[in-house]
């Protein structure tokens, strides 16, 4: 366990637009001085003297940019490089601050600005959310680049599939350049200029959450810029509790869906040595929420993070100027300033988080094959329906009510009318992909999605799996080579199933496969040597299995007897191998030393998950001591095993501060820590003898020796500053 450890380790760290304050100073590793502005060299300054690794973030598709829009920064306003609707409206981020279309120009201007934190001696640079909103593509700045990238006129987005597919890719390149440039540009101006390394970092949303919310951002093609050094996987209570369906319900699932969401950004480095940091917030962006509903969703996040041992770096906190003095539910009269316990348990976790090693998952690998791709058609065009198609301006992330009773009744019906089915594929439910995550994940089946782009980029990338589920009903391979990468797995004795029905009216834009094959799965087929003929088939492949269901995926969200259905299936293709997997309403890995368990509703039953051994519970303000811990539905846990640090006759097993150093010397044990300020703090050692006295700055503390454990825990207030803790 490394709580005691350099900070240029880099394991934990926060972002903050604000100034150093005392109850903010959590003593994590690093700290990301946020946005440019007239106080940042006095910030970073601050951060640097208080033994901080200080990075600089900023955003790169919005921000306090208005020097640049005015036409103070070349003499040219910038005003026509807005993302804009079809209606003409400028998409904001704020009041006179909208998301930029990534010109030259504008790449050029944030490199010059960025140049000042390299100035001031930052480490590191994060340009953070490139994101080009699914409904924009009518600026005029987006109809120049549109020309000349595909040497043609501008089409309009709502106009035909193609149109709205091949603008998506522009959105997505314009982006994958623009952070080239700047990275590149920056990494040379560090070292020339001061004979240093700079590291760059594009701190970005899940791919499964800018599907859902429809925002087209360089999600895999991240990895094909080489001045990016890693990312952080921006998922938290606001992104992982967006609704989606599952047994015919339409309900937010934040455990389930954050566990998906950091599962793919896990993806989004393997294999390159990359840095990825996964982020977490105690609160989230929405305040209208009280204190025990973001404690509630916080800790399905983090639960849900830590079921992914290869990441083991973590951004503990966006804003904690926000969640440390700030009250909630924001303009309510019951509003309230953090809760005392809830406050020791952040910082409880902040220092835990840094113990964290890396580690493999032991179970059967299932994987949902996604891709970049799929954010390039999440709106039918306007051909499609036979309706006038109303557009909900401003409407971003949550489907109108009388879209969603149209779809229940839909599924309650159990006939799908082909309007209705499309506005629900092209709903912020993203219903292809959740329709074959859910039942699978719900069962406790710890599926992951798959990055299809990374299967070209990597030899052998597929190779971690031993199932992999693919649609191309959500979304098409942008390279034939893709088919063949999972084609060549399953002949080496991969199990793949295949559902899709080839309804879907992207099947007909102009990429590869047109003309010669109806949709791309078609040619994967031809790949594998098979013709699926029936509506379901299994074939022998080589060493291994390719199943092909006919089927729409969104059916298997209508009901749990639809569900039923695709896991029946399931295990009828794993039995082509004499495999089967045994359902369950449960998630759990071992960390050593950490146990995290995670159980789910609606599952195969509602029966709590019994875990026997002593254990210290990391999820307690107190670091308890339990013998059995008991987790029930819709709970999570994590446990320190005791009996895994047995050997180790003096060390920390929790706290809310900073330890520094732990020695034993002249009959007592002595500590030097540091912590924030006004939180009530506790410190649980393990240690070689009774302890019946302690000390903090010369005056007595409490502290409590649990002769079963052979631990002791020690509380006190904390304030700012470095003290010193001494036992006997």
């Amino acid at each position: 366990m490394a709580f005691i450890r350099k900070r240029t380790e880099e394991r934990t760290g926060y972002q903050n637009g604000n100034p150093w304050t005392d109850r903010i100073d959590t003593h994590c590793d690093f700290v990301m001085c946020y946005r440019l502005n007239d106080s940042l060299e006095e910030r970073v300054n601050k951060y640097l003297e208080k033994g901080y690794v200080v990075h600089l973030m900023t955003g790169i598709s919005w921000g306090g940019y208005q020097d640049y829009l005015e036409g103070e920064y070349d003499g040219r306003k910038h005003w026509d490089e807005a993302q804009t609707d079809r209606f003409g409206n400028k998409i904001l981020h704020g009041p006179a601050t909208p998301y930029m279309v990534p010109t030259i120009s504008f790449a050029d201007y944030l490199t010059e600005n960025l140049k000042k934190a390299v100035d001031y001696g930052v480490a590191a640079i994060h340009v953070e959310e490139p994101e080009f909103w699914d409904r924009a593509g009518y600026s005029e700045a987006f109809k120049r680049e549109y020309q000349l990238y595909y040497r043609k006129p501008w089409q309009p987005p709502h106009k035909s599939a193609d149109a709205k597919y091949k603008c998506s890719k522009l959105k997505a390149y314009l982006f994958t350049r623009t952070i080239d440039r700047i990275s590149s540009a920056l990494k040379e101006y560090a070292m020339t200029k001061y004979g240093r390394e700079l590291r760059f970092y594009v701190p970005t949303h899940s791919l499964v959450n800018y599907t859902q919310w429809k925002i087209v951002s360089p999600e895999g093609k991240l990895a094909d810029i080489p001045g990016v050094d890693g990312c952080i996987a921006q998922v938290w209570t606001g992104t992982s509790r967006t609704k989606n369906w599952f047994n015919g319900k339409f309900a937010e699932r934040t455990f389930e869906t954050a566990y998906l969401e950091y599962g793919v950004m896990q993806e989004l480095v393997k294999g390159t040595g990359r840095k990825m940091w996964f982020l977490h917030d105690p609160i989230e962006d929405n305040p209208i929420f009280d204190w025990n509903d973001y404690r509630k969703n916080y800790y399905c996040t983090v639960s849900a993070s830590l079921l992914h041992p290869k990441v083991n770096t973590y951004e503990i906190c966006p804003w904690p100027s926000r969640v440390f003095y700030e009250k909630y539910p924001k303009n309510s009269p019951d509003a309230e300033a953090i809760p005392a316990e809830y406050a020791t348990l952040l910082n409880n976790m902040f220092q835990t988080l840094g113990t964290l090693e890396g580690g493999e998952e032991s179970e059967v690998k299932v994987g949902i094959l996604t891709g970049d791709c799929q954010l390039y058609q999440r709106e039918y065009p306007d051909c499609e329906f036979t309706e006038e198609v109303k557009e909900e301006v401003g409407t971003v992330l949550v489907d109108t009510d009388e879209l969603i009773d149209r779809i229940s009744d839909m599924m309650k019906s159990g006939k799908p009318d082909r309007e209705t089915m499309l506005k629900y594929k092209s709903s912020g439910a993203f219903p292809g992909f959740y329709s074959l995550a859910m039942p699978l994940l719900k069962y406790g089946i710890p599926v992951r999605p798959v990055l299809l782009d990374n299967a070209r980029r990597y030899t052998g990338y597929l190779d971690d799996y031993n199932v992999l589920v693919l649609s191309y009903e959500f979304m098409k391979p942008d390279y034939p080579d893709m088919n063949s990468a999972i084609a060549q797995w399953v002949m080496q004795g991969g199990t793949l199933i295949y559902v899709g029905d080839g309804s879907d009216p992207f099947h007909s834009i102009d990429l590869w496969w047109a003309g010669k094959y109806k949709n791309p799965a078609e040619h994967l087929f031809e790949s594998l040597g098979i013709n699926p003929e029936k509506e379901k088939e299994i074939f022998k492949c080589g060493k291994g299995i390719a199943a092909v269901w006919n089927i729409d995926p969104c059916l298997f969200s209508y009901s749990k007897e639809n569900a039923d259905k695709l896991r029946e299936f399931f295990n009828e293709v794993l039995a082509e191998k004499n495999e089967k997997i045994s359902f369950r309403n449960y998630l759990t890995i071992n960390r050593d030393p950490y146990i995290i368990t995670a159980v789910m509703d609606e599952s195969i039953n509602d029966n709590p998950v019994e875990l026997n051994g002593s254990f210290v519970d990391m999820y307690s303000p107190k670091f308890d001591v339990v013998a059995n811990k008991t987790v029930n539905v819709g709970e999570s846990t994590m446990l320190l095993d005791l009996d895994k640090i047995k050997d180790e006759k003096l060390c920390v097993i929790g706290t809310s501060v900073r330890v520094d150093s732990l020695e034993e010397k002249d009959g007592k044990i002595i500590l030097d820590v540091q912590g924030a300020s006004d939180f009530a703090a506790h410190i649980r050692l393990q240690v070689p003898k009774k302890i019946s006295k302690a000390e903090i700055d010369g005056a007595e503390c409490e502290c409590d020796f649990d002769e079963t454990s052979s631990t002791v825990l020690v509380s006190f207030e904390s304030v700012i500053g470095k003290r010193k803790i001494v036992l006997e």
